[in-house]
C-alpha cells in the first residue's frame, strides 16, 4: 500500500484529515504532520521525517502540501530528494483529492500512477456556481 502525508500550514493537516476520517473512516498508513506557528523549518523537517520513517514499510509515499512554495512543500520535496523511498509530493491539496486517494490505494499500486489520477480529481473538484 502507499502511504500517504498530509503537511501545510497551521492546522490543515489535522482539519483535512479530520473531515477524511468523518468521510472514509480512519485511514490506515495515513500520517498528518501540521506546521504550527511555534514551529520553526527544522521542527517541520523532523516530524515529516518520523511520519516517513513510519511508512517505511509502504511502497512508495504521497505527500500531499497546501501551498506549492511554502515551507512544508520545500520541506517535503527536499526530503524527497534524500529518501531511497520513492516520494511524490503534490501541493494544492483537497479534500476530494484526499478522500479519493484514500480510496484508491487498494487498487492502484504505482505511486506516480495514483498521484497523476488523484491530481486530476483535484482539478475536476474545482466548480464555481454563479446565479447570475
Amino acid at each position: 500500500m502507499i502511504g500517504i502525508i498530509v503537511t501545510g500550514h497551521g492546522g490543515f493537516a489535522k482539519g483535512m484529515s479530520d473531515a477524511v476520517n468523518l468521510l472514509t473512516g480512519p485511514p490506515v498508513n495515513y500520517e498528518s504532520v501540521d506546521f504550527l506557528q511555534e514551529h520553526s523549518s527544522d521542527d517541520l523537517e523532523l516530524n515529516l521525517k518520523n511520519a516517513i520513517v513510519r511508512l517505511k514499510d509502504c511502497k512508495g509515499i504521497i505527500i500531499f502540501t497546501d501551498l506549492a512554495g511554502g515551507v512544508p512543500y520545500k520541506c517535503a520535496t527536499s526530503l524527497s530528494k534524500k529518501s531511497e523511498q520513492k516520494i511524490v509530493v503534490i501541493s494544492g491539496t483537497n479534500l476530494g483529492m484526499l478522500t479519493e486517494v484514500t480510496m484508491s490505494r487498494n487498487l492502484i499500486f504505482d505511486v506516480n500512477d495514483l498521484s497523476e489520477m488523484v491530481i486530476g480529481i483535484g482539478k475536476d473538484q474545482i466548480f464555481m456556481f454563479n446565479k447570475n
